[in-house]
């Protein structure tokens, strides 16, 4: 414990909050970063008084609103969110349901955007969420069009099952990017839970190399499929013109 540095330290108390844990009292964060109570309880001072970490009234630790800022200013997601927000205003004008933008980190989707249907099926996502790629529409589009040696390496790891429609067979998942790559588009069935259904495809950049994917999820039970794939694949297209692709 005491040959970490300082700023493995400060980043082990940052990376101590999740989507599942958005609120830490000391001893959690203590416990889950790893540290002794006296150094977490310094360290997460430290933080708050710079704006890193906003504690409550009873005394309870929240990520805090310079971060959101900092973070805010990271390019990769900020230009893409400016173009592709008009397209996905339109996708969600024409389906009223759940609309996604997405890229891939590492073995990860993470999601960038998200506008929510009002009357839509619920979804585990928000900004900043995190899934793993086989498990969703976006992150299937994602994968099909990586680095082959990358897919191969993702296909023989674990693959995490969340559903009983969860892909977890890596031949089956292979068998599915080689559909994504020939249709163009990656369609997810109940893999993150047994009642949402989402259709995705593959955002370019000018160059051609896909860098982001859009989906609209809707009801499992409401599966308009044929419906839905030519506006995810107007929306996709319309994003990557506005990157500077031309087919």
């Amino acid at each position: 414990m005491t040959s970490r540095s300082a700023p493995d330290r400060l980043l082990a108390v940052l990376a101590a909050f999740d989507h599942e844990h958005p609120a830490l009292c000391l001893s959690d964060i203590s416990r889950r970063a790893g540290l002794s109570l006296t150094t977490a309880h310094r360290l997460a001072g430290a933080l708050t008084g710079w704006g890193a970490l906003e504690r409550d009234a009873s005394g309870v630790y929240h990520v805090g609103l310079r971060l959101w800022e900092i973070g805010a200013l990271a390019p990769r997601a900020l230009a893409l969110r400016q173009l592709a927000l008009p397209y996905l205003e339109d996708l969600y004008e024409a389906t009223h349901e759940n609309v996604q933008l997405a890229v891939r980190d590492g073995g990860e989707v993470v999601y960038t955007e998200w506008i929510n249907g009002r009357s839509a099926v619920g979804v585990h996502i928000r900004v900043g969420a995190r899934w793993p790629l086989h498990a969703t529409g976006v992150g299937l589009a994602l994968l099909a069009h990586g680095d082959p040696d990358f897919q191969e390496a993702y296909c023989a790891a674990p693959l995490a099952s969340y559903t009983p429609y969860t892909i977890t067979d890596p031949v089956r998942l292979r068998r599915v990017l080689s559909e994504v790559r020939r249709g163009g588009v990656a369609v997810s069935d109940r893999q993150v839970t047994d009642d949402a259904l989402s259709v995705a495809a593959p955002v370019r950049e000018r160059g051609g190399a896909v860098v982001a994917a859009v989906s609209v999820v809707v009801s499992q039970v409401d599966a308009r499929v044929p419906v839905l794939v030519p506006a995810v694949r107007l929306a996709a297209r319309g994003i990557s013109r506005a990157l500077g692709w031309r087919p």
